[in-house]
């Protein structure tokens, strides 16, 4: 009897293909939109980065011209590499930072700490364009009243946007200005910490300082390092406020025939995303604009690849 209740090949079979069925249905959305978003474009970029294409004709196998060309002859692509690194390592190291203190002293406020939250969260939620335009005008080193400011109490007046060695500090400013996403997580991260942590080590006898590097720090190291790897990934893509700001300070902010330095001032806000759109689309050089997208996109994997891997310790402790 035990070996007619055994089921046959031919019935395990099926069903197994019905659960694999079933299972490829439930994920087909995904499956779709991964295919569609991700593989195909990826794939179709590595393809032209092979070609001769502007866009227009036919494209022709042309090999390893594009990324020959990239590399050695492009005359803007080691200086948007250094500026957007410059960026990924500042940038998102000061706004982390700076948005992991304003949470902690807004946790801490006891009076009006929904108005400091507003305060530092409304920021954020300035259009990139205009924000950048507002702090040309007040970074502007003739007229702006910043620099006023800092000229009434005797201190020096950089030339920000104007100034190839402030630009990217006053791009970082303006990045911290718009704290606002990273301060909202890490409040919910910092309020989800055990107060009886927090009791413990006060009894122990732990200052400030110690309570926060081991019994905040360790608990809030995922939502940190979640800030940085998605910060890294969007300071790889910065290209709106770099290239406003360029224009703005440069006095060039609209119309036709007009010319513009690219990432002005000397290239110090020029980035890898700036480069990409030059190419593709004013150069119509699409094939080595593909290459430098690659880049980009092999550079974005890397920075994620090794923060994930140096913070998995870290969350697993």
């Amino acid at each position: 009897m035990a070996l007619l209740d055994t089921p046959r090949p031919a019935a395990l079979r099926r069903k197994r293909r019905r659960e694999t069925g079933r299972t490829l249905a439930f994920l087909s959305p995904w499956l779709i939109g991964f295919g569609l978003f991700f593989a195909y474009p990826l794939i179709s970029t590595a393809y032209f980065s092979f070609m001769k294409y502007d866009g227009f004709t036919a494209p022709t196998f042309n090999g390893l011209k594009n990324w020959t060309y990239l590399f050695q002859h492009y005359p803007f692509f080691w200086q948007g590499l250094r500026n957007t690194l410059w960026l990924v390592v500042v940038m998102v190291t000061l706004r982390v930072a700076f948005g992991l203190g304003v949470g902690v002293l807004i946790t801490k406020v006891k009076t009006g700490a929904g108005l400091f939250r507003t305060a530092f969260y409304l920021p954020y939620l300035a259009p990139p364009v205009a924000a950048t335009m507002a702090f040309a005008f007040l970074l502007n080193p003739g007229t702006g009243p910043v620099n006023h400011l800092l000229g009434e109490l005797g201190l020096p007046q950089p030339g920000w946007f104007t100034d190839p060695d402030w630009s990217k500090p006053a791009l970082t400013l303006l990045a911290m200005w718009g704290v606002g996403d990273l301060m909202v997580i890490f409040m919910a991260a910092l309020l989800d910490v055990p107060k009886e942590q927090y009791e413990a080590a006060e009894l122990d006898g732990a200052g400030p300082w110690q309570r926060f590097r081991f019994v905040t720090l360790p608990n809030i190291t995922p939502i940190v390092l979640f800030a940085v790897v998605t910060g890294v990934i969007q300071t790889m893509q910065y290209y709106t406020q770099a290239i406003v700001a360029g224009k703005v300070a440069s006095g060039v902010i609209g119309g036709s025939g007009q010319q513009f330095e690219p990432g002005y001032p000397h290239g110090s806000t020029w980035t890898l995303p700036q480069m990409v759109y030059n190419l593709g689309f004013q150069r119509f050089d699409t094939g080595t604009a593909c290459a430098a997208a690659l880049v980009l996109f092999a550079i974005s994997t890397a920075f994620t690849a090794l923060l994930l891997r140096r913070g998995a310790g870290l969350v697993e402790d």
